[in-house]
């Protein structure tokens, strides 16, 4: 005799799940594989809830969630086995669709907002996955007072993936930079005066428009791009409080900082087999070395580099 099959959600409150899923292909332009993901997560969710209660869950069950019930979905999801990176991102997807319910008045996203991620275990200072990397560029701002501030915090963080930029390089922009949407790189002045141009991908130049849209002040050429809640330029400590709150939002561990954006934005181009020397240009190195360094390239790696692309290291050249 087959079990029977258990309803997690009622019809009204699976629409909804489909008309959020909905939004984040087409508002967010979410990948395939981010919202079988986020859908996998919530589908999760409401078997526990469902099960929680005795009942499947219905939109009214949903509307002011507290932690406690967050931290049992967690606690189950850890005794079949989930690590901290994807209770992490089990949290991130249940957090996105309560968010959706908020934005249509039907649920109030106090007790999601205040859960923390699971801590990941402490390991060495290292670049973000490509996921996480993306994770927080997507999830920057969230909670923000006002929508030009999340904007702006969407379009920093943003910037030193995108761009590879040191935050200083990134809040020392003026007002008029990027602000043509058919550029395709800009000159960035780095650590000695050296300058160096850097590519601008579409992403990029749509996050600076829709900060520069939202912002209350005036961006001149003769005053900073990005403005703190005052007007004046904003200070990296507002940008490294954000990254301190999205590591406790999407568990992320303690070396996910602004500037491991940057080693992020290296280590990641390197990886679909971007050249190293480029790479360094790109980042302002005077060295290879430091690119080495920065990408966490190990010795042997770098010396296969050298012997792949330097016609005097092949075996047996003259």
């Amino acid at each position: 005799m087959n079990a029977p099959v258990l309803i997690s959600a009622t019809s009204d409150l699976l629409a909804l799940k489909t008309q959020w899923l909905r939004r984040l292909e087409v508002e967010r332009q979410a990948s395939p594989q981010t919202i079988d993901a986020y859908e996998r997560d919530v589908r999760q969710f409401l078997t526990f809830f469902a099960g929680y209660q005795g009942r499947p869950a219905a939109p009214a069950d949903l509307a002011d969630l507290k932690p406690a019930e967050f931290r049992a979905f967690l606690a189950e999801r850890r005794r079949d086995g989930a690590g901290a990176r994807s209770l992490g991102r089990h949290l991130s997807g249940v957090r996105s669709f309560i968010r959706h319910l908020e934005r249509e008045g039907l649920a109030s996203g106090a007790g999601a907002a205040s859960m923390r991620a699971p801590k990941r275990p402490k390991s060495l200072p290292r670049p973000l996955s490509v996921p996480d990397a993306l994770a927080v560029t997507e999830e920057a701002g969230a909670g923000a007072s006002e929508p030009w501030i999340a904007a702006r915090n969407v379009a920093v963080l943003t910037l030193l993936y995108g761009c590879g930029l040191r935050i200083s390089e990134a809040l020392n922009l003026p007002g008029d930079a990027l602000a043509d949407p058919s550029a395709r790189s800009m000159t960035i002045t780095g650590k000695g005066n050296k300058q160096r141009l850097v590519p601008l991908l579409p992403a990029v130049l749509e996050a600076v428009a829709a900060y520069r849209r939202l912002c209350p002040y005036q961006l001149a050429a003769d005053g900073p791009l990005f403005r703190g809640a005052r007007g004046g330029q904003l200070a990296p400590g507002i940008i490294q409080r954000e990254m301190q709150r999205l590591r406790g939002y999407l568990g992320l561990p303690d070396s996910a900082t602004p500037h491991a954006l940057r080693h992020s934005f290296a280590t990641h181009l390197l990886a679909k087999g971007g050249d190293l020397r480029a790479i360094q240009d790109l980042l302002g190195h005077a060295s290879l070395s430091s690119t080495q360094v920065y990408t966490g390239i190990e010795g042997g790696r770098l010396l296969q580099i050298y012997d792949d692309a330097h016609p005097r290291a092949r075996r047996g050249a003259a």
